[in-house]
């Protein structure tokens, strides 16, 4: 049972305060606020690590003025005209770490990642000892899926940040270890648990650790995180936790630990009413545990908020039918149709709830499609025979059953007694009399009408002993 993971787009560089020298420690004529990089990486790279670090920066007096230019620039967003003034500081101190540190900036907001990575190269190998050079240049060689990326995220958690030191270190340590967690799992978690320790009331950390333990199915472990997560913000005001909530949900379902998962799910509900997936989630907890109309209210709530979800369609159509509202998983199954032409699986819905409605020819048409879409389907033959039946259409009603012998050898009890009755209205006598033999000697009692029928046609049709 699947549920959406949260997501978010890359951010932007750091920029960092630059202290050169105790002569350097005049008050700031200017505090540039900018957004830390913390670059959104998927699967195979970097996780996003979402909570930013903010850094000001000291206007030094002598600055050069191509980089107080360039700074002024980029706070208007004119990083094109940034780039040709950092580049003119550069040529006259190719040795100036700021100014190759803002170059690396500027060209990734300009999407350049090669040439954002070799400016970050630069600042680093100008000055080695600057945590945010590391950090970006370790986030951007890991979005790029290049190996030294790590060298520099292990720098940067050596190195103290000039603004928010514990919150800076751990994002270092955050992103170590999305970044080790393929190869590393266990370095990884190691990483985590320095980002808790460095930020303890952040649920971040632990939610990485829950996820990593439920991949590499350490179940226990993976729920002692997500609950940490969770108590760290009881009220969900932190999309983190509710990621953790529906982790935890997960857990317990796969678990089997339904009623644990219920009253989590209707708690997050309540908390994001407009939260398709919560919905989902919750109506299909319910359903398992046999809740049908609560969780039928939840699957509509969910279809409102998101109308295209073909999966909650789906689940909703199936729970219809269960419930026996065959008119509602008729007009669904429908509708699903309508965009998927060539699903046998729904063509075997609507057959079914059409054939509840005692719609027999609708029905049999519905089977007839399934089985020419999946013909090695042996349930659908069975559905198929019994439609057939219904239409006093005997003669495929015996090429449904024989069809699925073709896969499946065992047939079901009530096959043999659909078949021996088919041959029996076509006063095939000899066949039928084998096949209603068949139904008595496996059926014992459990299909109490049916024997009798078998018996007392067995009287009739077979020739009397003398």
């Amino acid at each position: 049972m699947a549920t959406s993971r949260i997501s978010g787009a890359p951010g932007v560089p750091a920029r960092h305060r630059r202290k050169d020298s105790p002569r350097m420690s005049r008050r700031f004529t200017n505090a540039i606020l900018i957004i830390a990089l913390m670059a959104w990486l998927t699967a195979g790279g970097l996780a996003q690590t979402h909570t930013t670090v903010r850094h000001y920066k000291e206007r030094i007096d002598d600055t050069p003025p191509e980089i107080a230019q360039a700074e002024d620039a980029i706070q208007k967003n004119d990083f094109a005209g940034a780039e040709t003034l950092l580049k003119k500081a550069i040529d006259k101190d190719p040795n100036n770490y700021q100014a190759w540190f803002d170059l690396g900036f500027v060209e990734h907001r300009l999407g350049r990642t090669d040439e954002s990575i070799a400016a970050y190269r630069k600042s680093v190998a100008a000055k080695p000892a600057v945590f945010e050079s590391n950090l970006n240049l370790g986030l951007m060689l890991a979005r790029a899926h290049n190996p030294d990326a790590e060298q520099f995220l292990r720098a940067a958690t050596t190195l103290k940040p000039t603004e928010h030191t514990e919150e800076g270190q751990a994002r270092a340590w955050l992103a170590l270890g999305h970044l080790l967690e393929n190869k590393k799992p266990e370095e990884a978690l190691q990483a985590y648990r320095k980002a808790s320790e460095l930020t303890p009331k952040d649920p971040e950390p632990h939610l990485s650790a829950g996820l990593l333990h439920e991949r590499q199915k350490e179940f226990s472990d993976a729920e002692a995180e997500y609950k940490q997560a969770m108590t760290l913000d009881p009220h969900n005001h932190d999309p983190q936790t509710t990621e953790a909530a529906i982790g935890l949900t997960n857990l317990y379902m796969k678990s089997g630990r339904l009623g644990d998962a219920e009253p989590l799910l209707r708690r997050l509900a309540a908390e994001r009413p407009d939260d398709a997936g919560i919905h989902l989630q919750l109506g299909r907890v319910l359903a398992a545990q046999g809740k049908k109309d609560d969780a039928i209210a939840e699957l509509q709530a969910a279809l409102k908020l998101a109308p295209a979800d073909a999966d909650a369609q789906r689940d909703l159509a199936d729970l219809y039918a269960i419930a026996g509202k065959n008119d509602l998983a008729e007009e669904t199954y429908r509708t699903l149709l309508t965009a998927h032409p060539n699903d046998a699986e729904l063509h075997r819905g609507l057959g079914k709830a059409l054939l509840l409605q005692k719609k027999f020819p609708e029905a049999q048409q519905e089977f007839l499609t399934a089985v020419r879409l999946k013909r090695d389907w042996p349930d659908v033959y069975v559905d198929l025979a019994f439609a057939a039946s219904e239409n006093k259409n005997y003669e495929l009603t015996i090429k449904a059953l024989d069809d699925r012998a073709k896969f499946h050898e065992e047939m079901p009890v009530m096959c043999f007694f659909f078949r021996a009755s088919a041959y029996d209205h076509l006063r095939d006598y000899k066949h039928a009399a084998v096949d209603y033999h068949h139904f008595l000697d496996v059926a014992k009692g459990k299909y109490p009408d049916q024997e009798w029928q078998a018996t007392h046609r067995l009287i009739a049709i077979e020739p009397k002993k003398r």
